[in-house]
């Protein structure tokens, strides 16, 4: 299975300190050097740097068709520009990305895509992780922006529900 990264689910499953999920579900991982820079090589200590610079599983790929990526970058940042193009350069089966833009523009190129909160999920029907619910509420104190419906939706395909101490809805957007 091909698949290509952006920067935002890294840095988010880092922050919860979920980032090796993407190793167990999908053994290698490709992103663009774009993509590299922004997590590992900004400035200050980006969640996710470390694990990134140490994750072997994880291929640096130069994107080859550079005047897409500069077509692209009308509308997106350089890391989502790049991740596209190399979706589509490697044909990938998946691509991580968050950005409601960025998945629109990959929809429209015909990449299938997925976030950090289907990453969840998914992780949670294989059995590498016990609940989704508690690491949606972590994401969401971390600063994921996500409104009500997403998060109950979220929660309906990974087969639970809101009780108990779950995170206040009222943190959520609607």
């Amino acid at each position: 299975m091909v698949v290509v990264s952006n920067a935002g689910p890294l840095i988010s499953l880092a922050r919860i300190e979920q980032f090796d999920l993407l190793h167990q579900l999908y053994t290698t991982v490709l992103i663009p050097i774009a993509v590299y820079a922004e997590v590992a090589e900004s400035e200050g200590n980006r969640p996710g740097a470390e694990v990134l610079r140490a994750a072997d599983w994880v291929q640096v790929i130069e994107v080859q068709d550079r005047t897409a990526v500069e077509l692209l970058r009308e509308r997106l940042d350089q890391g989502e520009s790049e991740a596209i193009v190399l979706a589509l350069e490697r044909q990938a089966d998946v691509l991580i990305i968050d950005e409601a833009r960025g998945r629109r523009v990959a929809q429209g190129q015909g990449v299938k895509h997925i976030g950090t909160i289907g990453t969840l999920v998914v992780a949670k029907r294989q059995g590498l992780i016990e609940a989704v619910t508690p690491l949606l509420d972590t994401l969401i104190l971390a600063g994921f922006r996500m409104d009500q419906r997403l998060y109950q939706t979220a929660l309906a395909l990974a087969d639970e529900s809101i009780e108990g101490d779950s995170t206040d809805l009222r943190l959520l957007k609607s």
